[in-house]
């Protein structure tokens, strides 16, 4: 039997109120705005991890348990991981539960950067299993959201399109030479709708004024080899992951990416994978063919629609404004609005007023 502290939470939307998290850059102006704070501003807040069970790393922080997602369910306050370890088969599914455990396998954030962000790389899986004693790398995609006013060219960098030798890396790696490390990039422009795939090992950096939807795996594995953005000063143990600078530098693919085999290869074009009705369908932006490791979809609403995806999910409101009716509750969910479909839950009817689209981030198959 399984046993709540409180009323029963299950066959309910679980709605996802703002849940921010310390970086080690500065940003957050417009989650600000989006919870309504009177005068927004940038922070070290810049971040916004949804439904999430995964715990921030930064040295220095993990007494704090920050990450974890606090929850409304049934209009109470409930911490999502000890609703999932309560009962993950509900939760997450039998199949998923059976395959990975109580591990959701992706982590979801509103990420919004005022500055460019650290040059870094994560692990890749095989990376991860061999030397951080994880099953678990940290290969991530971007959705762009927004680009804040006066940006003009939005961007990204991905991959070196210029690879410097790992004896170079490490020399401007020591003495911070940041231009001959910005030398190594070129810049992948972004706008709003675009979605990125960043593998593990990739070397990377989010230029700054983007808003956008992070998916990733469920860690916070970084290597960050750029150690000052914007006053703040990463301290050793935040560098390498503890570690030295070898370790960093045997994590980073040294491979030539041209930005022509990035646009082909880890740009996602949308491929309709679904028709929900007359008018409404849904795409898949993220695949098994992209990764094995987490999988995006996005529906487009233009009518009333009944639809479950087969197992959790988590999903945002990205254009319009829409509502959700499950368990005899509806629920009016406005753009940026975030919930938690459990895989138990079943079909959830949305009736989009006007036109509306829902993200919705799913685990790998």
């Amino acid at each position: 039997m399984i046993s709540f502290a409180m009323s029963d939470p299950r066959h309910k939307l679980i709605l996802l109120p703002p849940n921010r998290v310390w970086r080690t850059y500065p940003g957050g102006a417009t989650l600000d705005r989006l919870a309504g704070v009177a005068e927004p501003r940038d922070s070290s807040m810049a971040e916004d991890w949804i439904g999430s069970v995964t715990s921030s790393t930064i040295p220095g922080r993990e007494h704090l348990r920050e990450g974890v997602s606090q929850v409304i369910v049934g209009g109470e306050r409930r911490d999502l991981r000890e609703l999932v370890e309560a009962d993950p088969d509900y939760f997450l599914g039998a199949a998923h539960v059976a395959r990975y455990g109580t591990a959701p396998m992706l982590l979801v954030k509103f990420l919004d950067s005022a500055v460019r962000l650290h040059f870094q790389v994560h692990p890749s899986r095989d990376f991860a299993r061999r030397f951080l004693n994880s099953p678990l790398g940290k290969t991530e995609a971007y959705h762009v959201l927004g680009v804040r006013e006066g940006v003009t060219e939005p961007y990204a960098y991905l991959g070196f399109q210029h690879p410097p030798t790992p004896a170079q890396l490490k020399e401007w790696i020591e003495t911070q030479d940041v231009a001959a490390l910005e030398r190594c990039f070129e810049k992948i422009p972004v706008q709003p709708g675009d979605t990125l795939l960043i593998p593990g090992g990739f070397p990377h950096a989010l230029g700054e004024g983007v808003f956008m939807i992070e998916i990733q795996e469920p860690t916070d594995f970084a290597v960050r080899y750029e150690f000052e953005r914007a006053g703040y000063v990463l301290p050793e143990a935040a560098r390498f992951m503890g570690r030295g600078i070898d370790f960093g530098l045997s994590m980073i693919d040294f491979t030539a990416y041209p930005r022509a085999v990035i646009d082909r290869n880890h740009r996602c074009e949308p491929t309709r994978i679904r028709s929900l009705g007359a008018h409404s369908w849904q795409d898949q932006l993220i695949g098994p063919a992209n990764t094995p490791c987490f999988r995006v979809h996005k529906t487009h609403l233009r009518e009333a629609v009944t639809k479950a995806e087969g197992g959790f999910y988590i999903g945002i409101v990205t254009e319009g404004a829409c509502t959700a009716t499950v368990g005899g509750e509806t629920f009016q969910l406005k753009r940026y609005d975030k919930f938690f479909c459990p895989a138990g839950l079943g079909g959830v009817h949305f009736e989009p007023q006007g036109n509306a689209a829902i993200l919705e981030c799913l685990p790998p198959l």
